[in-house]
């Protein structure tokens, strides 16, 4: 059960080489200058102003965000820790900025039936386990943090489920770049974060946030793949969250329904009876 448990949560919070690297100097200063002029011209030769470029392409990255009043989703996960692997069909709901709704269902001594619930607000989270104990878990939404050891809060959790990056920082430290992607590291207060960018489409291919804590080993990776149109934007409906500290857990989802500013399909009831913990 805690297993589960933690799965849930984790979820609900649940996420080429190039000739040279080349280092941004003094590029947080660069970003806040109001001048944007992106060529410098020395003796008639245009020189490229390396950090206005990244700087677009970082805000052409922020643009892709997808944005949206509802959210509803039916996701085919998969999941593998250190001493257990199992898979689960999760129905998600979200309300932007006020509440994510999840069902997980799986099987019970062999027959299908609804297994967990989950409603998170950004002050808390709510747990129902209808097989088993029958019990209801409440919570404050900092318990995202103590089960999956990951900062999590309402917003970034969002963020994870609907696939924008998350822990996304101005402050960019180096780059490199080739013909096809962008490689960028970008520094915040928590994480240090390498985002790897189709520089065709701008689209997020893959995000690595290590800790900057250096007596933690605590790492996420998060790959995006199998892009789909999404109401004017691309929703990557084929993703891998790879976290570990102490120990390693893979989450693989593959949302096999998706659709955005509809009427959210999945309630969130606590039955009388049930125990609470």
């Amino acid at each position: 059960m805690k297993i589960k448990i933690g799965f849930l949560v984790l979820l609900v919070s649940v996420m080429v080489s190039c000739r040279t690297v080349k280092k941004v100097q003094g590029i947080q200063e660069a970003l806040s200058k109001k001048d944007t002029t992106q060529l410098v011209v020395v003796n008639k030769i245009p020189v490229v102003d390396s950090a206005a470029i990244v700087r677009d392409i970082m805000g052409k990255v922020s643009q892709q965000k997808i944005n949206f009043k509802t959210f509803n989703a039916k996701i085919k996960v998969d999941y593998e820790g250190a001493e257990k692997k199992d898979n689960y069909t999760v129905y998600l709901s979200m309300v932007k900025d006020s509440v994510i709704l999840i069902r997980v269902k799986g099987t019970f001594l062999g027959i299908a039936a609804e297994g967990l619930q989950a409603r998170v607000t950004k002050d808390s989270v709510v747990l129902v386990q209808k097989v088993g104990d029958k019990s209801v878990t409440k919570r404050s939404i900092a318990y995202l943090q103590e089960v999956t050891e990951i900062p999590f809060d309402f917003m970034s959790l969002q963020d994870l489920l609907i696939g924008n990056p998350i822990f996304f920082s101005n402050n960019l430290v180096s780059y490199k770049s080739n013909d096809n992607q962008l490689l960028v590291t970008m520094v915040g207060d928590l994480f240090k974060n390498l985002i790897n960018i189709d520089n065709s489409t701008q689209r997020i291919l893959f995000s690595k946030l290590n800790d900057v804590n250096t007596h933690r080993s605590r790492s996420c990776d998060i790959t995006f793949g199998n892009y789909q149109p999404l109401a004017g934007s691309w929703f990557a409906a084929d993703r891998k969250i790879s976290m570990s500290e102490k120990s390693k857990l893979d989450i693989f989802l593959d949302f096999k329904e998706f659709s955005i500013d509809e009427p959210v399909k999945y309630s969130f009831e606590i039955p009388k009876n049930y125990k609470k913990k």
